[in-house]
C-alpha cells in the first residue's frame, strides 16, 4: 500500500467535495488510518456518524480500486471515532457497576454492530457480569446481566 498515492486520493475527494481538511494518512497493523481535521467537521461526521461512515466506504472503495490491494481504512474526523468509543466503555462499565450492585440485568439502548462490539469487548473480562445482544436490527442492543 503507498501511502503517498492514499494521500492523494484523500486530498482530491475533499477538494472535489469543496471541504477544507487536512489529513493525517498512516498504516499500522494493516490498517490504513485517516485523520481529518476540518472547520466542516460536523458536516463531515453528520447525524450518529452516519455521513463520516458514508465517506470511509466511498474512500476504501477508490483507494482500493487505486491500489488493486485489499485494504481495511479507517478514517476518524477530529477523533470523533475515538471520543465515541471512549464514551460507550464509560456508559458499558458503569451499566455493569449498576447490575453488579443490583442484581438485576439492564437493557442498554438500541447499537450499531460496531458499538455493540466495544461494549462486548470492554466487559468480556468481568466475572461479575455477561453480556449479551437481544433483539433484531435496528432495536439490537445489549442486556448486561449478572452472573
Amino acid at each position: 500500500m503507498d501511502i503517498k498515492i492514499s494521500e492523494e486520493i484523500v486530498k482530491t475527494f475533499f477538494e472535489k467535495m469543496d471541504c477544507l481538511v487536512s489529513a493525517e494518512v498512516s498504516l499500522k497493523d494493516g490498517v490504513l488510518n485517516i485523520d481529518i481535521k476540518s472547520e466542516e467537521a460536523r458536516i463531515l461526521i453528520g447525524q450518529n456518524g452516519q455521513t463520516l461512515a458514508d465517506i470511509q466506504h466511498l474512500l476504501a472503495k477508490i483507494i482500493k480500486k487505486a491500489s488493486k490491494e485489499e485494504i481495511f481504512l479507517n478514517l476518524d474526523i477530529e477523533d470523533y471515532k475515538k471520543r465515541k468509543i471512549d464514551y460507550l466503555k464509560d456508559i458499558a462499565q458503569a451499566a455493569a457497576d449498576e447490575v453488579a450492585s443490583s442484581r438485576e440485568e439492564k437493557l442498554l439502548p438500541p447499537l450499531s454492530s460496531f458499538d455493540r462490539r466495544i461494549v462486548h469487548m470492554e466487559l468480556a473480562n468481568r466475572t461479575d457480569i455477561k453480556t449479551e445482544s437481544v433483539g433484531e436490527n435496528p432495536e439490537r442492543r445489549i442486556a448486561i446481566k449478572p452472573v
